[in-house]
């Protein structure tokens, strides 16, 4: 029996394992993990509350408190014991579990009414897992009045706070107290509502209901809302629920554009976790509609379109999902991110020589393509669940090296420099994986295609984050999972076809092979060079990329004069070399010079091509949260919009941004009243993961807009790579 078909059942089956070792249960968000809520007990005093799920713990040591509001200071938390556990990182440590209640005393509070409070916290999962340190701003309001301590609930509290008792623990709030409705006009054609559940209850997702009473010229449009937490109800079997907090948008329908008030009747119901629910409710809310622009139907807010994939991930059949993530895959396929996948996999087919069959060269794209696939989507989940982006890891310089390396031995090889089929011993262990992909090996083309999922490409796109953030807020990891393996097969399926061709379009044998070999292994030089420019300066880039045509120009017989009898072939041949040689010598020219665009060697040169509108777009770069706020808040002050782009050097789409859309004069034109910042996270340091996880990013290229009002411009976001023309469109809707 073939040996490939049980390689690949055996890696099929090792990730089907480690699929379901990792579920929603064992592995939630942190912000589900540990709940954190906080509330004023007196004017000087906060209450802040971690419901801790069970399975998970906190550190004690790793807590921390700071005041963000500048006139009040917190004083020093007064923190329960914990229990003693042995860690295998941090020795003997004190732990929190189930639910944690810190009493944060406060200064300078008597003349605010609210607080801004930074939280420090980490945990760990029981089954081995640690959450990086967290860090959540809250909102605190503050009691209006001062504490005169004089009412006989703070007697009663005095009085049994050394004992640790609460007396009216029991005691259930009022509905409207438990869960508090709110309803606003968000603008002439959409409501927006929200609950604010009480710690300790939850809502019933499908419990919840709208009608408008009395209006006959306006009606509620399809809304939808957002996924809730899973629960089994002993009453109503399997549901979903809300804590904390629910808010979506309401799109209305109108025929009459005139200025009239609404009456929203919201219905809902929830419980208590302690187990006593409550009768259904209602509340019942006017709203003042102003003039609508258009008589036109129905308006539903601009979504951008990352976020438009989410609801079709929430809404549409699976079929439709995976086939619409297919689509994506198939469209990403084409973008730069992939293209060096090409003669990665062609150096495979090709390194195989003359034995290779067309059954035998499909087989090796299947478990190349099959491979990145899986790979993209076991890190694609963890990034979900973990909030951290895990290819960027493999972005260090010293593994961009060691892989490059493995290229240019790969390319050596291909020129016969070397046999790798009769290595020596210290050759037969450095150079253990060429071998295996000299031998077509379907094992040696599966590793290659992890290391190249990882290595080449790590590009977030719009259907990427999409899926990530659709696993993040749902915790469900079948469907997002399945979107992420469909996508990568569809971003490997011309892999696949270049595959079903390579056994009949190669040479089998004779000089054309060993000529191929050779345009193969320029090709690895150049994937090499590709991925060196990501740590190596520009200017060392534009000398290898120069080499690498002159060189090869030279064995084309570039310089070398033809004979009269000289075939076709030859004269092509040496066609081409020349063309070579010159762009080659162009760029050693340009380098010279001070240009560091492989594309554009000689660009600046001539005076009437320097000019100011070719430059890029200058950024104000910031690194912390901190400097981001501070930077929105001057350009409000001053009524500008603020566009903040996320970088990073390994970013092939950033880095096209910046060559092609930002250097376009129409899109530097409509951004020349924008503040314009950027956020460098090469580093992907603890700061660089704070300003992401700010926004739910997972990497970049990303593209935020702020308005006047220091707000998150949503339906603008740009998630992936966009041209000049369509980037244009984008600022337009601003």
């Amino acid at each position: 029996m073939p040996r490939y078909p049980i390689i690949v059942l055996f890696l099929l089956t090792f990730f089907s394992q480690q699929s379901a070792a990792i579920s929603p249960e064992e592995l939630l968000p942190p912000q589900q993990a540990f709940k954190l809520s906080a509330k004023a007990v007196a004017k000087d005093k906060i209450e802040i509350t971690w419901d801790i799920h069970d399975g998970y713990y906190l550190y004690r040591k790793k807590l921390g408190f700071e005041s963000q509001t500048a006139t009040i200071a917190a004083g020093q938390p007064e923190l329960p014991d914990g229990k003693i556990k042995h860690d295998d990182f941090f020795g003997d440590v004190e732990i929190y579990r189930g639910q944690l209640r810190v009493m944060l005393p406060l200064t300078g509070a008597a003349q605010q009414q609210r607080l801004q409070l930074l939280v420090k916290y980490q945990g760990c999962a029981d089954i081995g897992v640690c959450y990086p340190p967290q860090k959540t701003t809250l909102d605190i309001d503050l009691p209006q009045a001062a504490d005169n301590g004089g009412t006989v609930g703070d007697l009663l509290k005095g009085l049994t706070g050394g004992l640790k008792l609460n007396l009216f623990e029991d005691e259930l709030l009022p509905a409207e107290q438990a869960f508090q409705f709110f309803a606003s006009v968000k603008n002439a054609h959409t409501l927006h509502v929200n609950w604010v559940v009480a710690d300790g209850y939850y809502l019933y997702r499908d419990k919840i209901g709208f009608n408008l009473n009395g209006a006959s010229a306006t009606r509620l449009g399809e809304y939808h809302i957002p996924r809730g937490e899973p629960y089994h109800d002993e009453e109503f079997g399997q549901v979903e629920i809300f804590h904390g907090e629910l808010s979506f948008d309401i799109p209305l329908i109108r025929q009459d554009k005139a200025a009239q008030i609404l009456q929203l009747t919201a219905k809902y119901q929830g419980c208590a976790d302690r187990g006593v629910c409550y009768p259904p409710m209602q509340s019942i809310v006017d709203l003042a509609l102003p003039i609508a622009q258009t008589l036109a139907s129905p308006a539903t807010p601009p979504l951008s379109e990352q976020d438009r994939i989410v609801n079709s991930l929430q809404q549409d059949t699976l079929w439709l999902t995976l086939l619409s993530f297919f689509g994506f895959g198939l469209l990403l396929s084409f973008t730069p991110c992939v293209f060096p996948m090409i003669p990665i996999l062609s150096g495979i087919i090709v390194g195989h020589g003359k034995e290779m069959t067309t059954r035998k060269a499909f087989m090796l794209s299947f478990s190349y393509v099959l491979a990145s696939a899986l790979t993209y989507t076991a890190f694609g989940v963890l990034a979900a669940l973990f909030g951290s982006n895990l290819q960027a890891i493999f972005q260090e310089p010293w593994v961009i090296a060691v892989f490059s390396g493995i290229f240019i031995l790969l390319s050596l090889s291909m020129f016969g420099f070397y046999d790798l089929e009769m290595p020596q011993s210290l050759q037969n262990r450095l150079h253990h994986s060429s071998d295996k992909h000299r031998d077509g090996s379907y094992l040696g083309a599966f590793i290659m295609g992890s290391l190249s999922s990882l290595i080449v490409g790590p590009c977030v796109a719009a259907p990427l984050a999409a899926a990530l953030v659709y696993i993040g807020q749902t915790g469900d990891v079948l469907l997002g999972g399945s979107a992420l393996f469909v996508l990568g097969m569809g971003m490997g399926t011309p892999l696949l076809l270049i595959g079903a061709s390579a056994g009949k379009l190669l040479p089998k044998a004779g000089g054309w092979l060993n000529s191929t070999k050779a345009v193969f292994g320029v090709i690895m030089l150049a994937v090499a060079v590709w991925m060196l420019d990501r740590i190596v300066p520009a200017p060392v880039t534009m000398l290898l990329w120069a080499s690498l045509l002159i060189v090869p120009a030279i064995y084309l017989s570039a310089i070398d004069p033809l004979p009269q009898e000289a075939s076709n072939w030859r004269r092509l041949w040496k066609g081409l070399g020349l063309i070579m040689l010159v762009y080659g010598v162009l760029l050693l020219i340009g380098v010279s010079a001070g240009n560091n665009n492989p594309l554009q060697p000689l660009k600046g040169l001539a005076a009437n091509t320097a000019t100011a509108s070719e430059e890029s777009l200058r950024f104000t770069r910031i690194k912390t949260v901190a400097e981001l706020d501070r930077h929105i808040q001057q350009a409000s002050a001053n009524g500008q919009l603020v566009m903040l782009d996320f970088y990073a050097d390994w970013c092939i789409s950033c880095k096209e941004m910046e060559a092609y859309t930002f250097t376009d004069p129409g899109v530097q034109q409509q951004l020349a009243n924008f503040v314009l910042l950027q956020a460098d996270v090469t580093a992907n340091d603890q700061d660089d993961q704070a300003l992401l996880r700010r926004f739910n990013l997972i990497g970049p290229p990303g593209i935020i807009f702020f308005g006047t009002d220091r707000q998150e411009l949503a339906h603008a976001r740009v998630i992936g790579y966009q041209d000049a023309t369509i980037f244009s469109q984008t600022i337009r809707q601003l």
